[in-house]
């Protein structure tokens, strides 16, 4: 278990890592990342190891995506944690336990499925502009991290760049919140104390 957690603080280290988002430049010698999407209070621009230095805006581009990827995923995490951990269980699954705990008493064939959910919304969840049956009209996502696909949209397309930008940024901190709580989740939940910090029935 103490490696599955250094595995998960290593991912959540490496999905903090500066990013940008829109193309300001080409080189990292008049690339000013200070203005990108994400740096925001209350840190602002956070890059105390100076990784983004000598980076040039693709590599920055990869990771905001990785930052963004890690974000969603650890909203979902936490939200399960949560659920699971106040009693709620699919039928059928009454008795497997929440948390680390649950990574032993689930059957291997619920493993299986989910391994295969996980592999299909790995392929579903991205750009698919070149993907055979897309819409003509989509040309691409209109940011890192956009998968619409020309099916999804919920009015997007109707808003200012500005509601766009504050609602990407709402987004990103989320999710930036999202792997820190995770990611305390599991600690106290290694330490045996989450019932002290979580007021719900386990």
């Amino acid at each position: 278990m103490k490696s599955v957690v250094f595995a998960t603080l290593l991912a959540s280290a490496a999905a903090f890592a500066p990013a940008a988002q829109t193309a300001k430049a080409s080189t990292a010698l008049n690339a000013d990342y200070s203005k990108e999407l994400g740096a925001q209070m209350p840190l602002g621009f956070f890059d105390p190891l100076k990784l983004s230095s000598d980076m040039d805006q693709a590599e920055f581009d990869r990771l905001r995506y990785v930052e963004l990827k890690h974000g969603r995923v650890a909203m979902l995490a936490v939200v399960g944690y949560l659920v699971t951990y106040a009693g709620v269980r699919f039928p059928g699954a009454e008795e497997i336990p929440s948390g680390f705990a649950a990574l032993t008493a689930t059957p291997g064939m619920v493993w299986a499925q989910m391994i295969a959910t996980w592999a299909t919304m790995e392929a579903a969840n991205r750009d698919q502009k070149d993907t055979e049956g897309v819409s003509p009209s989509w040309t691409g996502g209109e940011f890192i991290g956009d998968f619409r696909n020309g099916a999804l949209d919920f009015g997007w397309d109707k808003q200012s760049d500005e509601w766009k930008m504050k609602k990407r940024a709402i987004e990103l901190n989320q999710g930036r919140a999202a792997q820190m709580g995770i990611l305390g989740l599991m600690v106290h939940d290694q330490l045996g104390n989450v019932g002290t910090i979580l007021p719900l029935a386990n």
